[in-house]
């Protein structure tokens, strides 16, 4: 099922209010009129409204923080977050989902409030946050889920998908890669870095850690920037900022060049495993144009694809219209 534009959900869903969000925003969310009656979050309060809490696990001696909130036996929600953010930016989306679905939020080492340890002790790359989110999951017993995947998330998240393709009951991708046409003019100097590897290419890319560029990520392409809240490029720069986080972000930009080679892997594991799909894709991202969001039809052909008036973070943009597709897929694809 593919549609090029917004699509208002439909007369057919029941809508009601599920929560007032953490933010202070009510939240409206929506489901299948046919669908079960949502589950009682028993992790909720009194009166039902989830609630997220925030924990931390060691892996491997580095404390993961994670975010987790719904009934504990009730379908996993794996929520991989993307760059320069943790899993903050998930935080109106969690309670959300969690009437119903039991949903975790990892931060990677150096993201959020996870540890940063020192490179000369520690690889930041996207295979070691892969074996890290994979050994959170064991440690909390989860043997089977669905994954949101978004910019860096989508990387982590393939590894696990080749890992335990088993594991996978389906995905959500919001502007996330897996081909080569969806790295364009924004890739050029990240690129240049790739090819060379050379101090004077490594420089250049500072330009993209600081706060003028963390605000363009949040307000580029967006249609109304009244709905996206400063605290975003605030909250994010401030970690960026911290000593030493400015090698592990330069660090994970190299390290993005070992992606590329993995997506004939993950296209044939679309194609051989056909996991349900739903795609909402933030259509003016400059970072991830949609021009990466079009060739997934071709190894999933059942994909239901949305292309969203919206830009790179468009949870802080279009979180009303996206949030009852998510719902919809979820209630229909994921037991």
């Amino acid at each position: 099922m593919t549609t090029e534009s917004i699509t208002p959900p439909s007369a057919g869903l029941d809508r009601r209010h599920l929560f007032l969000g953490l933010s202070g925003v009510a939240v409206a969310a929506a489901t299948p009129a046919a669908a079960a009656k949502p589950q009682r979050d028993r992790s909720s309060t009194g009166n039902g409204y989830p609630v997220t809490y925030h924990r931390t696990k060691t892996i491997d001696g580095i404390n993961i923080f994670y975010r987790e909130a719904g009934p504990k036996d009730a379908p996993v929600v794996l929520l991989l977050h993307g760059f320069p953010t943790s899993s903050h930016m998930f935080r109106n989306l969690i309670p959300a989902l969690a009437d119903r679905y039991h949903v975790i939020a990892p931060d990677y080492p150096g993201y959020g409030q996870s540890d940063m340890p020192p490179r000369t002790s520690f690889k930041y790359t996207f295979d070691r946050f892969g074996e890290l989110v994979d050994g959170l999951l064991d440690q909390l017993g989860v043997k089977r889920y669905a994954m949101y995947v978004m910019d860096y998330g989508a990387p982590v998240g393939w590894r696990l998908a080749l890992k335990h393709p088993e594991r996978v009951s389906g995905l959500i991708i919001q502007n996330g890669n897996a081909y080569d046409e969806g790295l364009k003019e924004f890739w050029n100097p990240i690129k240049q870095y790739w090819a060379d590897g050379s101090a004077t290419s490594r420089q250049a890319l500072m330009k993209l850690l600081t706060l003028e560029t963390t605000k363009f990520q949040y307000t580029d392409g967006m249609s109304d920037v009244s709905r996206i809240s400063p605290d975003n490029w605030i909250h994010d720069q401030a970690l960026l900022d911290r000593p030493g986080n400015n090698d592990v972000q330069l660090d994970m930009f190299y390290d993005y060049r070992t992606n590329l080679p993995l997506y004939p892997a993950v296209q044939a594991y679309f194609r051989k495993h056909k996991p349900p799909t739903l795609i909402v894709w933030g259509k003016n991202d400059f970072i991830f144009p949609a021009d990466g969001a079009h060739p997934y039809k071709r190894d999933l052909p059942q994909v239901e694809f949305h292309l969203i008036n919206s830009g790179h973070f468009l949870l802080e943009d279009r979180f009303d219209e996206v949030t009852p597709l998510i719902r919809d897929f979820l209630a229909r694809k994921i037991a």
